[in-house]
Parts: C-alpha cells; structure tokens; sequence
C-alpha cells in the first residue's frame, strides 16, 4: 500500500474508472492500456473466499499498470486484498465506520444519488453520482441525469 498523498494524487489524475465483476486478466490489461486508471471490483453476491482470491489478481494487475485498486461494498476484505480502498454506497457501513476499518491510508469513495446526499457527504476521498443513465446494474434505480453530475462538480 503506497502513501495517502501519493494515492490521492493518482485518484485526481484519474480520467477513467472502471466498475467490473470478476473478469479475466485480459480484459483488465486491455482497459488498462486503454486508459484506465482506477478500477473496482464489484462482486455483490460472491463468498469472501472468491472475492479475495479476484481481489489479489486484481490488485497484481493494476498495480502492474499504475493503476488504483478499489473493492466495492466490503472494507472488511480490503486488507485481504491489498485494495488502495473501497467503494460504499447510501445503504452501506457509514462513512465513519468504513474509515474506522480501513484506516486513514485507504482511499474511501461514496456512491451519491442526490443533490442532499452530495451536500451531506463528509469524509470520502471522492464521491461518485449516478447512475447517470439507465443500467441494468442498479435494477430499480432511477437515472440521475447529466444535472446532477453538474451540480456535484460545481
């Protein structure tokens, strides 16, 4: 694990985030010479002995390339998988708690859905607003819309 300053720097410099399920080692050298540089690992219903054993290829991979390794929902894994930090969501551990387990060095990210949520967002590295569009990843979640990406970056 690098230093905070370091991995905050690479965070910032970032232009592309990949969210992806397991996939090959393939599939992750391509996106990452293709440009990406932050990618997370999102297994949602996978036991914890799949997630890590994903995780460790996943962060040998991106680590390879010069890119973050985040893991989505699950801070108690992310020492087991030597992630630069981890993703939560609204319904997700809090802020609070989530950097409690991951510590002060550990990039920490927050999925936000509306303009109250951006306001109230205290404590994460980085937030991320969406879904934008329609997916069938957030089945039941309504599209946010290009506006409110404007208003989190404003």
């Amino acid at each position: 694990m690098e230093d905070r300053s370091r991995a905050l720097e690479r965070l910032r410099a970032a232009r592309l985030y990949l969210i992806c399920e397991e996939r090959p080692d393939s599939f992750l050298e391509a996106a990452l010479r293709g440009g990406v540089g932050i990618v997370q690992l999102r297994m949602k219903h996978a036991h914890e002995a799949r997630i890590v054993a994903a995780g460790r290829r996943f962060e040998r991979v991106c680590a390879a390339h010069g890119a973050l390794f985040l893991l989505n929902d699950r801070p108690d894994l992310v020492d087991a998988c030597e992630a630069d930090g981890v993703h939560v969501g609204q319904d997700d551990m809090s802020v609070a708690e989530t950097r409690a387990t991951v510590g002060a060095e550990r990039l920490l990210g927050l999925s936000t859905h509306t303009a109250e949520q951006i306001d109230a967002a205290n404590g994460p590295d980085y937030i991320g607003v969406g879904p934008v569009f329609a997916t069938p990843t957030k089945p039941g979640r309504a599209a946010v819309g290009l506006e409110l990406v404007r208003y989190a970056a404003h």
